[in-house]
């Protein structure tokens, strides 16, 4: 049983892999090939059912996609779009829920409120992952990006807050407003606690104690796992655990980390995140004739319909309070002295990038079979059927329209940020002045008499010159006798580099992703010149 079930995961891993050079090839998303895909491959005859212990699914897939994103996210442009981000990620998701609460009591026969707040905490969160996915190679302003992957993390853990409160109601039949106000400020309040105390505790050891060895990248791997389990075990949010444990580790990274556990964590995380990912969106796929075949309180045609409408209005809701949050507070004349104003492109871009995911769909898995009395899970498998239906028309039909839209509305991407292009010639400006500062100061008799260090100054001098050509100098520098004093030249070199490119960082003033994909060459650099 354990063999061919194992067996299964792997073929599946074959196809997910296919699919996604098949998206590559076609430029299509991933996401929506997946699900497309994982479809197809459940209509195959003779297939055994493939269906996962709801027990296990957020436990599994959770916290490591949790954390990736918390990895990944920009602190410093997080910060500078709070409002938004916080506008989004809460008010949004408590609004979806609300409004999809009401909605299916009126329209499905025998459904509680608490079913449907259930209902609006599973599908309210939008998939950042599927939203970047679809945007790749579509010109659109940074900010936008950043305001679609923040309010991912932000949403997860209000809408899992919303799903876990609604889960309680209907597993003990008991609510009070007060006890339900004061348990989400509790869990929410000691779950960052609980991230951060983790978080804390891992830092200082692979600071101190690991001091970048290969058990690092390990360690971030079991990181989101201890934060969730822990905090679970409290009744705490692990959500919020992961998600506070994540930034704190990422923003402190450059002080535990070397270049080359940097390169390995990026490659293992970048592998894992895709698995993880990938599997769930195919798994959609896959669990939807088994929840078809489930759906017993109303007909499969009514079914369909209640999913559409209920698609049709969270997408609405969505448009509708984006234009508001936008609008509304620049009424008042400091607000609108200090933001520019959005227009009418941006907030219908992203609105209409609301594609629901990985979470909505670990959250309606994570459903129980049974309640507490033993009874099954009233309108589990009708609630199960509405959400795959969502994440199948918003994944499909916003995800394949979403670039057409861009380019319809003509978003050019321009924006009042500061071009990639610029920023990037003006860091590398910067960091080559800053190398021959060192050269001068530090090698500034090996500048006189030492053809090595020549070379090197020679390579800056052009650089300078030409920021736009990258001179690759190791190249054409004859090491010879002289390899030691090369390589501790070009150590050196990368060092200040690097330090250059942590002052950056604190001064707020570039994109953090720029500087971390010039990190990342700068990881690269060091790797091969301690090859040499």
């Amino acid at each position: 049983m354990i063999e061919s079930n194992i067996l299964l995961v792997m073929i599946l891993f074959f196809f997910m892999s296919m699919l996604f050079v098949v998206s590559q090839r076609f430029k299509i998303s991933y996401p929506i090939l997946l699900v497309i895909g994982g479809l197809a491959i459940s209509l195959i005859p003779g297939l055994p059912e493939f269906s996962i212990n709801p027990d296990v699914v957020f436990l599994v897939f959770l916290p490591p996609l949790l954390f990736e994103a918390a990895w990944y996210t920009s602190w410093n442009s997080f910060w500078s779009n709070r409002r938004s981000i916080l506008t989004m990620g809460f008010g949004l998701v408590f609004v979806t829920s609300i409004a999809v609460a009401y909605l299916s009591v009126n329209l499905i026969p025998g459904f509680t409120l608490a079913l449907g707040f259930l209902l609006g905490g599973i599908i309210s969160p939008p998939d950042a992952v599927a939203a970047t996915s679809v945007l790749k190679g579509v010109t659109m302003p940074k900010r936008g990006i950043t305001l679609l992957e923040g309010e991912s993390l932000v949403n997860d853990a209000a809408s899992l807050t919303v799903f876990r409160m609604a889960l309680a109601v209907i597993m003990t039949g008991a609510f009070t407003m007060q006890e339900a106000v004061v348990g989400f400020f509790l869990l929410a309040v000691m779950g960052v606690c609980v991230g951060l105390v983790i978080a804390n505790i891992l830092f200082y050891f692979l600071k101190y104690i690991a001091k970048a060895s290969s058990i690092t990248t390990p360690i971030t791997l079991i990181a989101p796992y201890i934060m969730y389990i822990v905090a679970e075990h409290f009744e705490w949010s692990g959500v919020l655990a992961v998600v506070s444990g994540g930034l704190f580790l990422s923003y402190r990274s450059k002080d535990y980390m070397d270049y080359n556990t940097r390169i390995q964590t990026r490659e293992v995380w970048e592998t894992v995140g895709f698995l993880l990912n990938g599997f769930v969106f195919i798994l959609i796929g896959l669990e939807l004739p088994i929840i078809i075949d489930g759906i017993e309180s109303v007909s499969t045609s009514w079914a369909i319909e209640i999913a559409l409408i209920i698609t049709l209005v969270i997408i609405v809701i969505r448009i509708a309070f984006i234009y508001i949050v936008n609008y509304v507070p620049r009424i008042f004349p400091k607000v609108r002295k200090k933001e520019a104003s959005p227009g009418w492109k941006m907030p219908l871009i992203l609105g209409w990038a609301g594609m629901r995911g990985v979470v909505s769909l670990a959250s309606a898995l994570a459903i129980p079979i049974y309640v507490s009395s033993g009874q099954h899970f009233p309108h589990r498998n009708l609630i199960l059927f509405i959400t795959f239906v969502v994440i199948l028309v918003t994944l499909v039909i916003q995800g394949l329209s979403l670039p057409w839209l861009i380019k319809l509305v003509n978003l050019d991407g321009k924006s009042s940020e500061i071009p990639e292009e610029a920023q990037i010639e003006a860091i590398r400006y910067r960091l080559v002045k800053e190398e021959m500062e060192l050269l001068k100061t530090k090698y500034a008799k090996e500048l006189e008499e030492s053809n090595t260090v020549k070379a090197i100054n020679l390579s800056l001098k052009r650089s300078l010159e030409s920021t736009a050509t990258n001179l690759n100098s190791e190249s054409k520098i004859k090491i010879a006798n002289e390899r030691g004093l090369y390589k501790q030249v070009m150590q050196d070199l990368i060092n200040v580099r690097r330090d250059v490119i942590y002052t950056l960082v604190s001064e707020k003033n570039y994109d953090d992703s720029i500087l971390r994909s010039l990190e990342h060459n700068l990881d690269l650099e060091e790797s091969r010149l301690n090859r040499r």
